[in-house]
């Protein structure tokens, strides 16, 4: 099944209403997300549709499936906060956050790969976000920093968003690459749970249906800090569909033609 267009209204330089507006004069149809209200499902229009307008050019809009919309909103980010984007690239959650926080939290974005860090800068830019962009490696950041909130959307298999339809996907899989994004992803949460000031809040994600890179990554390093999973409530996600998580209060939303498939864990570390 097709996956809809789905868009962010990028409130640092827009509103619904203008992005609406817009949307009408270019004859594309557009729905409501009961959860969100700046973003929208398109119908009738492809991805290139959208980047043909002037509220994609100028960074009125960005490009966003659903389900990665989820964690810059559980962060519960507020102006003034110290936040780490762990794995920031190509910068969609980093944008959500800055636009949530108007631009007033300290926001620095973490990127390993110096191409992705490039184009990083330029969809921050585009965006109008204010943020500290660092090329470097987020597992070797050093022990003297400290975080009130880190987003830690952790590289991963991408199995959720991998559909039966599309091409070459028998080869998409191994236990190598399964085995090399776990080793990853507990490196990079014992980094973050060590960057986390007591009291502060994590976010962890990942856009798989993996146990080994979900729910087993947390089992294997919350032991060793003062942390817990805090319960995510469903009530106010209206309509997201989902899969069973072995950890109660973690999210697995199912993929389906709205949703990729995708993991989410609130992590609260104790004072």
């Amino acid at each position: 099944m097709p996956r809809h267009v789905t868009m962010r209204v990028n409130t640092l330089k827009s509103d619904i209403s203008h992005v609406k507006r817009c949307l009408d004069a270019a004859s594309i149809s557009y729905s409501d997300v009961p959860w969100y209200r700046d973003a929208l499902v398109i119908s009738g229009a492809s991805e290139d549709d959208i980047r043909a307008l002037d509220i994609y050019t100028y960074g009125k809009i960005y490009l966003q499936n659903l389900s990665s919309m989820l964690p810059p909103l559980l962060l519960e980010a507020k102006a003034e906060d110290c936040i780490l984007d762990m794995a920031a690239a190509p910068g969609g959650k980093s944008a959500q956050i800055a636009a949530l926080t108007d631009n007033q939290a300290q926001l620095t974005l973490c990127e390993k790969d110096k191409i992705r860090t490039e184009r990083l800068k330029f969809n921050m830019a585009r965006q109008g976000v204010r943020a500290y962009v660092m090329n470097a490696d987020a597992t070797k950041l050093s022990d003297m920093f400290s975080f009130d909130k880190i987003l830690l959307d952790a590289p991963c298999s991408g199995s959720g968003t991998i559909r039966i339809t599309d091409k070459g996907i028998s080869g998409a899989f191994s236990d190598k690459l399964l085995s090399n994004s776990v080793k990853l992803q507990k490196a990079l949460l014992t980094k973050a749970l060590t960057l986390l000031k007591a009291g502060g809040r994590l976010v962890y994600s990942t856009c798989s249906v993996l146990p080994d890179e979900n729910c087993g990554v947390l089992s294997s390093v919350l032991p060793r800090f003062n942390a817990d999973v805090l319960p995510i409530s469903m009530d106010r996600f209206e309509g997201v569909p989902l899969l069973p998580s072995e950890i109660d209060g973690t999210v697995t939303v199912c993929p389906n033609g709205l949703y990729e498939g995708f993991f989410v864990a609130v992590i609260a570390k104790r004072p």
